[in-house]
């Protein structure tokens, strides 16, 4: 549960339209294996749940991610080129480019992308205020559908800032596929900052997504819950229960939500029937070391310049290697 996240703060108003997000819905619980897109978990309710998830003691990432960059900055900041770009992907919240404000006086301009508005221009006015030297874009856009730059940075060096372990979310091929077009979009010879979270062992990934208070499980079900108020679904969310465990030969957490007895659901006047014990799959969040994800980027186009970790978590620079970047893949991610 990296969770299409990054940050604590996420859209208060829907990742996309409402025809769009119908589809994805009944296209996923019509499949053969039920599933449904983990970008939907993030109305206002959902956000309000990760923000309280990323404070709690058993989910580790933010805050080994936001102690690797501070203790780091720095040593972070040294690659950075003079007179750049950072360009963030699904920012939400800019508290962790914030570290890197402070530590990178090389940082003219700031280019965060998300798909919502508010949030974005809420923020952006916030950064203008402490950050006065600063030059803040916001792009509201959908980051893997690689959005064009606005122009005003067409002639700065670009540095890619993609926290929170979101990098996880994707399939592999998915993931290389959004390395491929980060590169195209930030260009020759850009630095790519990264979160990727570490294979470990299971039993600290189990507590991680299985929370004793119980906030990952109204997270998971919340998805229902934003279902049945904006697409007019009947699902009875007491017929659902919150699942989360260690894929192992896959190397990612699987969440999942598991009916609990025979029913028919209704989205759209579709009807949804589900067999007790049958599952909804609502998010995978893949874990690597650091030579496996290193070896992930060079097939997307990027170079290993250096790793922090603390062992649970890691933080990666990369270079855009040379010669001419390879297509990005067409499916949507």
């Amino acid at each position: 549960m990296t969770r299409l996240v990054q940050t604590a703060l996420r859209p208060a108003t829907p990742i996309a339209p409402t025809d769009t997000f119908l589809a994805d819905v009944v296209a996923g619980l019509t499949a053969k294996r039920k599933r449904l897109p983990p970008k939907y978990f993030y109305d206002s309710a959902g956000s309000a749940l990760f923000d309280q998830i990323t404070s709690l003691p058993e989910y580790y990432p933010t805050r080994c991610e936001l102690a690797i960059l501070r203790d780091n900055a720095p040593a972070i900041a040294s690659l950075f080129p003079p007179g750049c770009a950072l360009v963030e992907f699904g920012s939400g919240s800019s508290r962790k480019a914030r570290i890197l404000f402070g530590a990178a006086a090389t940082v003219e301009a700031y280019v965060p992308i998300d798909v919502s508005g508010d949030v974005l221009q809420q923020d952006a006015a916030q950064l203008r205020r402490d950050f006065p030297r600063l030059a803040v874009h916001p792009l509201v856009g959908d980051f893997t559908q690689a959005p064009e730059l606005p122009p005003a940075v067409a002639g700065l060096r670009r540095v890619g800032f993609f926290p929170g372990s979101t990098i996880g979310n994707f399939e592999p091929r998915e993931a290389v596929g959004f390395l491929q077009a980060a590169r195209k979009m930030l260009g020759a010879g850009s630095l790519l900052l990264i979160g990727v979270d570490l294979v470990k062992a299971p039993e600290i990934l189990r507590r991680a997504y299985n929370d004793a208070a119980g906030v990952t499980a109204k997270f998971n079900l919340n998805l229902l819950v934003r279902i049945n108020r904006e697409l007019g679904g009947h699902f009875d969310l007491a017929a659902f229960a919150h699942r989360a465990f260690y894929n192992r030969g896959r190397r990612r957490i699987e969440m999942h939500l598991v009916s609990t007895r025979p029913q028919t659901a209704k989205v759209a006047d579709r009807e949804i029937g589900l067999r007790a014990g049958e599952t909804i799959h609502t998010e995978n969040s893949y874990k690597y070391s650091i030579k496996s994800f290193q070896a992930l980027a060079g097939r997307g186009g990027w170079s290993p310049l250096a790793a922090w970790t603390d062992g649970l978590f890691s933080v990666h620079a990369l270079r855009a290697a040379p010669g001419r970047a390879k297509p990005p893949s067409t499916k949507r991610l």
